[in-house]
């Protein structure tokens, strides 16, 4: 009878006890969905020899998968495109949600994803690959869209950007499922975006006011494309809201774009749509001083410290930038500010959004730890966020958005569409 090495056992003990399938816990180790048959093969001895790196993997996995739904009977079904770590989900699980897709093509994030919901998406995430009939019947469509093609980061290039057409594969899926209500999210620009005609043509198409022509040389797949002049029957409007008022210290606002299905031959009625996210702002708004997320601990601080090669660059740039009329530079925060800087993806760079200051301790500034940066964007403390390395988790965190936003968002959306939750 072969034996099975130590940490072979380990590997198979570790995918019971989370509970997790094959594909799952080959994400979990940095082997992507398409690594499942080594994992089978691992946890029965064969498959050669585990490598010091994966060895090093299994003995880190999560000791559970904190999200991980269980609920026997959901309240509603829901979809989650573009999906991130998860931040969107998370408030429609609490409710008594059930994801029944998921759409998300970064490795990386597949990874926090699985380490925080057991499951991952299927097809490499990459929604153009799945036809509409394949994706299952839901209530509520979840899409954090690509944004790059609208922030002021990237080429702001809109739909022509391949990034943006990612909106048109949401909009064949409502073609298709009619579901009971959605909720997009993109940066702040998006409303600005080519004099604001972007924003327009989206929302008559939400509305189902007008179709839109896109060039045949701007990539599409085929049923985006043959779905363009299908008309939708939603009540649609948008709000921009910071983050700040809702319980995180950061500023980071955002446009949210609520859709709630029309009832048949109902007329349209918009100003409900208006009405709600007047009741978000009105009754779910709290204040967070920025204290209340950091970690006062000198010693678990100083490898967070920059050095003084960044520092003095940090500054330099500053001083030049305001030299030639412009505010670009690093900002510092203390324990005495109410809140901070918006945090983006680029974050893992060099932290000039965000540094906190530690003259009190005679060093140079530092960034945000991990835990930090999860408080930040109104994460709880169970999230798991150990199994990728700080720059991704910094990516992730900047990418994401601020989960108490969304649950403003969703208790007051759930409402109005008529959608029984956990709670009703």
């Amino acid at each position: 009878m072969k034996v099975i090495p130590e940490i072979n056992r380990k590997l198979a003990e570790a995918r019971k006890r989370l509970g997790v399938d094959h594909h799952v816990m080959a994400t979990l180790l940095g082997l992507g969905p398409e690594g499942a048959e080594k994992v089978k093969l691992w946890e029965h001895g064969k498959g050669g020899k585990i490598t010091p790196t994966k060895q090093k993997a299994i003995e880190g996995l999560p000791i559970k998968i904190p999200y991980k739904d269980t609920c026997k009977k959901p309240a509603f079904r829901f979809i989650d495109l573009f999906a991130g770590i998860g931040g969107i989900r998370l408030p429609f699980q609490e409710a008594g949600g059930r994801c029944v897709f998921t759409a998300e093509i970064d490795k990386h994030s597949k990874i926090t994803y699985a380490a925080n919901f057991g499951e991952v998406p299927e097809k490499d995430g990459d929604i153009t690959k799945f036809a509409s009939s394949e994706i299952p019947r839901h209530d509520v469509l979840l899409a954090g869209f690509p944004c790059q093609a609208f922030s002021q980061a990237g080429k702001k290039q809109g739909f022509f950007d391949t990034r943006g057409t990612m909106f048109f594969e949401i909009q064949r899926i409502l073609a298709m499922h009619h579901p009971k209500a959605f909720l997009l999210e993109n940066v702040k620009q998006l409303k600005g975006h080519d004099k604001q005609r972007t924003l327009k043509t989206i929302m008559a198409i939400l509305r189902g006011e007008a179709s839109v022509e896109i060039p045949e040389d701007v990539h599409l797949s085929k049923e985006a494309r043959a779905s363009l002049g299908t008309k939708l029957n939603y009540d649609v409007d948008f709000e921009v809201l910071r983050a700040r008022d809702f319980g995180v210290p950061q500023i980071r606002e955002r446009i949210y774009i609520v859709g709630i299905r029309r009832d048949k031959d109902a007329p349209s009625n918009h100003v409900r749509i208006k009405e709600m996210f007047h009741r978000v702002n009105e009754n779910y708004r709290s204040k967070v001083p920025l204290k209340d997320i950091l970690i006062d601990d000198p010693e678990r601080t100083l490898d967070f410290t920059i050095s003084d090669k960044l520092w003095t660059g940090h500054k330099e740039r500053k001083k030049r930038n305001r030299a030639n009329g412009k505010g670009f530079g690093y900002s510092l925060f203390d324990h005495r500010s109410e809140y901070c800087s918006t945090m983006s993806a680029r974050y893992y760079k060099d932290g000039s959004e965000i540094l906190i200051d530690q003259s009190d301790l005679g060093r140079n500034p530092r960034k945000l730890l991990p835990e930090e940066a999860r408080a930040l964007q109104g994460f709880p403390e169970e999230f798991v966020i150990d199994q990728v390395g700080k720059p991704q988790l910094y990516k992730q965190f900047g990418n994401s958005v601020a989960v108490p936003v969304i649950r403003a968002i969703a208790s007051e959306m759930l409402k109005e569409a008529n959608i029984r939750t956990r709670k009703t």
